[in-house]
């Protein structure tokens, strides 16, 4: 009877550890960390996308309102001021879009 406990208990030891083994590999190998980075990078880059799209918002508004004509100002005057807004606007619409390049070669690296 004690020969039959003994080989009981030694083998549910080492059926018990052979799954713990099992389990810890498992753990160890499953994408659960990777998937922490990949979505603190996704959650990072929405953001960075939110932030863009505003400043994309905000400065076609502003470009909207700078090429108006004001009641005070010659044709010759606003036809200038358009040129230089224009300019303006697409200097800061190529910052906005490398940015974005940036952000996005960055996140290749990484």
């Amino acid at each position: 009877m004690k020969k039959t406990v003994k080989k009981i208990i030694v083998y549910s030891l080492l059926v018990g550890s052979v799954q713990f083994g099992l389990g810890a590999s498992i753990l160890e190998a499953s994408p659960r960390h990777e998937d922490q980075e990949y979505n603190q990078q996704r959650y990072e880059h929405r953001e960075y996308r939110e932030y863009r799209d505003h400043r994309f918002q905000e400065e076609n508004e502003r470009h909207e309102r700078e090429l108006r004509r004001y009641k005070v100002e010659s044709y010759r005057d606003w036809y200038d001021r358009q040129e230089r807004e224009k300019e303006r606007h697409d200097n800061t619409m190529n910052e906005l879009k490398a940015g974005l390049i940036g952000v996005l070669i960055g996140s290749m690296i990484n």
